[in-house]
């Protein structure tokens, strides 16, 4: 993230200070200027998109649903005229994952909250008929007309049964875990795919009795995160391998092993031609569609680079996918994709809820699912740049930005005009999500702090050497915890810690540590827990010789930057902030306010609230940055941009 504002600046405003008031001790004193009230300008939706995560055909049409905005929109995609021909939007949930259809009644399953809509295609019509917890990650038919689905965090698997209306549940799939991430099912039985330590488990849909028929070999897995099932064929994708499983149901002890070449770690869809047997997938990063016949697995081509395939269609000599934004048909004749964007053809983009923001002198960027939105300062509007994945940090480099992007903990680079974009590598080390960033002027070094994949331990600082493009590593940098937050000054990278690692984990220590890291010789320096009971620090920054550390519950530490001494403690509120340097101060926002900390000589800094009401709808960390000059701060207020000008000084 764009936090730190240019420490030339600030000490260019010192000295200039100084030398005015040298100059006023010969003059008589001259009565200051009334502070003129802080400015709020809206620049629009921060970020605004047409994402979906998941595809069911009925009839002719291809359904979807968007994610990560509100209000949920169901949409027709008809091949034929390459329009979204039917909408309707849905009063509750942020999103999909989980589709799937008996007959001409299609079933969508939600998240936040995990709701269950039946959508009568023929109508139009829409109506909530169960819920299931709060986040839906599978749905599947039966051959009886039921509804199976499975759902985080109880990781449980339930049923519904519309000709009676009611509900069951089988409970949690496999005992500690969390996620039933896929699912399908027979006359007979419900097969559910699970992690963050991969399971798949065969329920008895009479008896509820289950056990584990994924071999003992791939349970070194995370995910057993897409299941298929056609006749008596049970297509599963392990993830972080990318690797698919061939089962006969009868007999589910000896699966056939397809394995994706080049490194590919997710298989995000499979298909399987009833007439012909042949199963299609489609694999993550490349963005590969494979077809897999007899015993040999072809590449037939990506429509883009980091493709992500929702769902493949195949009827006949066609062969369809749905895709984030997209609905593509590939000719297997020239080897070639033709697309539709799903927001031209009437599934619109809709404000969605950011995650990363930066400031350049001509553009502000903010993040969201599969891409950037480019304000444009001087002419007011803006644009979207596709990204494979999502930002979730964004620092400027001279004329560059450096992307930190989930998942894969991918690195990019563009240009502040969104042009540009380029893949620098990825981090590895069984690391996915990037937290915080970063940039060390001194050595010409970007900074990365990231979190490790589902069910891992130890998150990492990566030092992306700019000048020489060399990428070191640092694993468990801070001991037994990923790594929440960085910031640099003068060599020392400071980092803060997260007792979590990742999702799906349980705490190693009972508090979060700060460390300090010397980047010249690689060696910690010092580790310190400076506030009781932190599980995680959100945020880090050096102003004024102090270190300032924020913890997800709401307190703020001022620690020496030499020692790790606790120099004093405040409450800032009751959630996480993220602070940032503007020319007049300190300032930070816990999404609801923006706040600026004032240093005392004695004592915790004073805390002033500048602007409130943001009630920033934002996906994880609180979002700010401080424009290139210093003058002004940008935010989110609810799902808008917005510029705060005429800061106040410190008193």
């Amino acid at each position: 993230m764009d936090k730190r504002f240019t420490r030339r600046l600030i000490g260019t405003v010192v000295v200039c200070a100084a030398l005015l008031s040298v100059g006023s001790s010969a003059t008589a004193a001259v009565p200051a200027e009334p502070e003129k009230p802080v400015t709020i300008d809206t620049l629009g939706p921060a970020s605004a998109v047409t994402s979906t995560s998941v595809a069911e055909q009925v009839g002719d049409r291809i359904w979807t649903v968007t994610s990560g905005v509100s209000p949920v929109q169901v949409g027709a995609f008809d091949p034929v005229t390459r329009t979204v021909d039917r909408k309707l939007a849905l009063p509750t949930g942020a999103g999909a994952w989980a589709m799937a259809h008996i007959g001409t009644d299609l079933y969508v399953g939600l998240y936040t909250p995990g709701d269950v809509y039946r959508i009568d295609t023929a109508t139009g019509s829409a109506t909530k008929v169960a819920q299931f917890g709060s986040f839906i990650w599978s749905i599947a038919a039966t051959p009886d007309g039921k509804i199976v689905a499975g759902t985080y965090p109880d990781g449980a698997v339930h049923e519904y049964d519309p000709a009676s209306g009611t509900t069951k549940s089988y409970g949690a799939a496999i005992a500690g875990e969390q996620y039933v991430r896929s699912i399908a099912a027979d006359a007979t039985t419900i097969y559910a795919g699970v992690g963050t330590k991969a399971h798949l488990i065969a329920i008895d849909r009479a008896t509820g009795d289950r056990h584990d028929v994924l071999p003992a070999k791939y349970a070194d897995r995370t995910f057993v995160a897409t299941l298929t099932l056609s006749g008596s064929t049970l297509a599963a994708g392990l993830s972080p391998t990318g690797t698919m499983l061939l089962f006969d149901t009868a007999d589910l002890s000896n699966p056939v092993e397809v394995q994706t070449p080049g490194g590919d770690q997710y298989v995000t869809a499979i298909t399987i031609d009833p007439p012909t047997g042949d199963v299609y997938l489609g694999t993550r990063p490349s963005g590969t569609l494979y077809r897999y016949r007899g015993t040999t697995l072809t590449p037939l081509g990506s429509p883009y680079d980091g493709a992500y395939f929702n769902r493949i269609f195949v009827d006949g000599s066609t062969i369809r996918a749905e895709l984030t934004s997209q609905v593509v048909d590939f000719d297997e004749a020239t080897a070639t994709f033709s697309g539709s964007d799903l927001g031209q053809a009437g599934l619109p983009p809709a404000p969605e809820q950011a995650m990363g923001i930066a400031a350049t002198e001509t553009s502000v960027l903010v993040s969201g699912k599969a891409g950037i939105q480019v304000h444009d300062l001087a002419t007011g509007t803006s644009t979207r740049t596709f990204l494979p994945g999502e930002a979730k940090t964004l620092t400027p480099v001279g004329d560059d930005v450096y992307l930190g992007v989930y998942t894969l903990a991918r690195l990019w680079t563009m240009k502040p005009n969104g042009s540009g974009l380029h893949e620098l590598g990825q981090i590895g080390n069984e690391q996915t999500r990037p937290t915080d960033d970063a940039y060390d002027a001194r050595s010409r070094t970007w900074l990365i702090a990231t979190e490790p994949d589902y069910g891992k331990y130890d998150g990492t600082l990566t030092e992306q050497h700019l000048d020489t493009g060399v990428r070191e590593v640092h694993r468990g940098v801070v001991p037994h915890q990923s790594v929440r937050s960085v910031t640099t000054d003068s060599g020392i990278a400071y980092l803060g810690g997260a007792t979590r690692n990742s999702l799906g984990t349980t705490p190693i220590l009972p508090e979060a540590t700060v460390v300090a890291f010397d980047l010249r010789s690689n060696r910690t320096l010092w580790e310190v827990a400076p506030l009781a009971g932190a599980q995680s620090y959100s945020d880090l920054l050096t102003y004024r010789g102090k270190l300032y550390a924020t913890t997800d519950d709401g307190r703020l530490a001022v620690l020496d930057p030499h020692t790790g001494k606790l120099l004093s403690t405040v409450v800032l509120g009751t959630s996480q902030s993220r602070l940032t340097i503007a020319r007049s101060g300190l300032f930070g926002t816990d999404s609801q306010r923006v706040f600026q900390l004032v240093p005392n000589r004695e004592g915790a800094p004073t805390v002033t609230t500048v602007v409130d009401g943001l009630a920033a709808q934002i996906y994880s960390y609180p979002l700010i940055t401080t424009s290139p000059t210093g003058d002004a701060l940008y935010t989110i207020k609810g799902r808008d941009l917005v510029r705060i000008g005429n800061l106040p000084r410190e008193k």
